[in-house]
């Protein structure tokens, strides 16, 4: 390193000039202006050396990063003597006596063996070049030594590196270098054992290239060897006498045999084949009609085959005229492209109405409210007051929460559950559900009361501490930016948009049925536990012994669903937002709503509702998470969750054809999660017997809105 300083005309202030030179080459140089007026120049050189200390040690531990080690001290180059003295020499006097803070930094980098301060003569010293003006002979000997180049020159720079390195010598291979007058011998040592290097690496992958080409090459013609090329028996399929062994067959080579047709088609029709062009789409048509809606080879017609020998025909002459390789790739990339295309609208489509499908109400089931309702006002019943008022508070008996809109769903929750009940009359079912379906869901329950259990049916509408100025999702509904999500007013359809955020139209994420599981202890104070169940479950053995269940302090006790790898947190939460990675683990295990068991004295202790409030409220624009209940579920009672036996809850019947049997049948509560829900013409018929065989289907009202199996 060298360093130089100049006096700044304007307030007399010292400018420090510092260049890191590494192996002769120029690396950083630095300026900085001195923040006092110096009064000698020794004093302004003494300064500029401690900002040039200040630089080595930069590059010193730069080069211990990159495991660089350097053995020996670094060294720096100054021209002023007196500066140098002073480094060296202890000894205060009156030109130290304005630096000493400056001195004692110099002296313990010197004594530490970490710099060693030299001379240079004025004329070597390159930090000149940076800090004076100097007249043109000096200053292109600097320039040369710090290995500039001017760029604008006319002379070609490949041509200046040719003459230079005509000029050098002492390499013994011949290998040339451009020379700079700073390049040190070690310096181009180094070049030449990398140039070495880097040639003998070349010449071995190379010869390892060669190497396995040869082992293709021989693993090729052993092969070649054992390969049997003779033809033994029935080998075409245009032979009468070919065996069909598979059911499906036939269809299929009627189906490629159309696909190569349209193929040949194109190809006829740029090269002006009209006859053949017709040929072939004529008998493309005739093949069509003789497959129709056929799956297999049974349900072909009867002169499919003949239709199958008159396209090979066909497909014959066209190959013969018109078959070029080149072409025939290039006319299937573009309709495998064009079948692409069309399969991705397909499922975009399909995805729509598969979500269209699993929120529309059925005509049945929209009848069905409709004539229970208008039986509830016309027999009287809305004036009927409920009796049992105590078994609704009695922390005793086995209390249940259903929040529902869905009579029939609801009435099979609950007939499952008291049918397989040991004491009916202990258990107490408490349905909240919307004042479209008030009527109705009391009117069933009037017509249809479960042997011995006990039901309880509530209108939200009535709950009046339920308003936007408490409830966080209450007051988002009334902003416009939710409105705007959710009703997409101002943008494209929704289809464009694919099913993952297509989901979220479906009404039931905003409605606050759906969100009133969070507020469990301000509907039932006076309970104890709850079993909260969702409407789309089914019950197959008695659920008693889940309130003897030791949830060892904590609040929800569920079935994690972490058995794979969807199912845990980073796929429901987004962890790139600081507020969630800060305080979840990406890998925690997910659980289930659907059949929970919660202990409202550890809610009330715990404060749940305010966690939940809190974690909603932060999510007003989503960016936490999307809309529904499972994921602000999984914040809440993060940690406060106890995992249950998977017996008890076994999910998926309402998207997975693929479940355990077993699994199955075995379960306390099957869970038809997903768009395929039992009482939808979408359900997966093996699993619709669960559900339907606790339908009452001779029941009057459900034999006059047609609910039949």
């Amino acid at each position: 390193m060298q360093i130089g300083q100049v006096l700044k005309k304007i307030g007399g202030q010292h400018l420090d000039i510092a260049c890191t030179l590494l192996w002769g080459n120029l690396v950083t140089w630095r300026s900085k202006k001195q923040v006092v007026v110096a009064r000698s120049s020794a004093e302004a050189e003494y300064r500029a050396m401690a900002h040039g200390i200040c630089e080595a040690i930069w590059i010193k531990r730069l080069l211990e990063e990159l495991r660089i080690d350097c053995e020996f001290p670094m060294q720096l180059y100054c021209d002023n003597k007196a500066t140098i003295s002073i480094a060296h020499n202890l000894v205060h006097h009156d030109r130290t006596k304005h630096v000493e803070v400056d001195m004692h930094f110099i002296t313990e980098k010197i004594e530490g063996g970490i710099i060693s301060v030299g001379y240079i003569p004025t004329k070597q010293q390159v930090a000149d070049i940076l800090t004076k003006g100097l007249y043109g002979p000096a200053f292109e000997a600097l320039a040369s030594k710090l290995g500039l180049i001017d760029i604008y020159t006319v002379k070609d720079l490949s041509l200046e590196f040719k003459e230079k390195d005509e000029n050098q010598s002492g390499l013994e291979d011949g290998i040339q270098y451009p020379h700079f007058p700073s390049m040190s011998p070690v310096k181009l040592m180094r070049k030449k054992m990398r140039q070495e290097r880097r040639i003998l690496l070349t010449a071995e992958l190379l010869s390892q290239d060669k190497e396995a080409d040869n082992q293709m090459v021989e693993a090729a013609i052993e092969r070649s060897k054992n390969l049997d090329t003779t033809v033994k028996g029935k080998y075409s399929i245009w032979r009468r006498d070919y065996d069909n062994p598979n059911s499906d067959s036939t269809l299929k080579l009627m189906r490629d045999q159309i696909i190569m047709a349209k193929a040949y088609a194109n190809i006829a029709k740029t090269k002006n084949e009209s006859s053949l062009f017709d040929s072939l789409m004529a008998q493309s048509r005739r093949s069509q009609r003789a497959i129709g809606e056929a799956n297999s080879d049974a349900e072909l017609q009867p002169r499919a085959l003949e239709q199958a020998k008159a396209m090979g025909h066909i497909l014959s002459m066209a190959k013969d005229k018109l078959y070029d390789c080149s072409i025939m790739a290039k006319k299937f990339r573009a309709m495998l492209q064009s079948t692409e295309e069309n399969v991705n609208a397909q499922k975009k489509k399909s995805a729509f109405l598969i979500q269209l499908a699993a929120k529309t109400v059925p005509k049945p089931l929209h009848c069905l409210p409709l004539r229970l309702a208008a039986d509830y006002f016309l027999m009287g019943y809305h004036s009927r007051k409920d009796d049992n008022k105590e078994k609704l508070k009695n922390p005793s008996l086995y209390h249940y929460a259903i929040f529902s809109d869905n009579v029939l769903a609801t009435s099979v929750v609950i007939n499952s559950t008291v049918l397989h009940a040991k004491e009916p009359e202990k258990h107490v079912f408490h349905v909240v559900t919307d004042k479209l379906n008030f009527a109705a869901m009391k009117m069933w329950f009037i017509a249809n009361p479960p042997a011995g259990a006990t039901i309880q049916v509530e209108n939200i509408d009535d709950f009046k501490w339920l308003n936007s100025s408490y409830c966080s999702v209450l007051r988002q509904l009334e902003s416009a930016r939710l409105k705007e999500y959710y009703f997409k007013a101002h943008h494209p359809s929704s289809l464009s948009l694919g099913s993952d955020n297509l989901k979220y139209r479906n009404p039931k994420y905003l409605s606050m049925l759906n969100h009133l599981r969070f507020y469990l202890p301000e509907v039932y104070p006076k309970l104890e536990k709850i079993l909260f169940l969702d409407d789309d479950i089914v019950v197959q053995k008695d659920l008693t012994p889940l309130w003897s269940v030791d949830l060892q302090g904590m609040v929800n006790g569920a079935v994690e669903t972490c058995k794979e790898s969807f199912h845990r947190f980073d796929k429901y939460l987004n962890f790139s937002n600081p507020m969630i990675s800060e305080n979840f683990d990406p890998n925690a295990c997910g659980w289930a709503y659907g059949m929970n068991i919660f202990d409202l004295k550890e809610w009330k202790k715990r404060n749940i509702t305010g966690i939940y409030h809190r974690w909603q409220d932060a999510n007003e624009d989503r960016t936490l998470w999307k809309l529904g209940t499972l994921p602000p579920g999984l914040i809440t009672f993060y940690n406060l969750t106890h995992p249950l036996d998977r017996g008890w809850h076994v999910l998926g019947l309402g998207y997975d054809p693929a479940l355990n049997q077993t699994a199955i049948e075995n379960a306390a509560v099957i869970h038809y999660n997903g768009n395929y829900k039992p009482w939808l013409d979408l359900a997966i018929s093996k699993y619709k017997s669960y559900w339907s065989k606790y339908v009452m289907f001779d029941n009057p009202y459900l034999q006059n809105c047609n609910i039949n199996e």
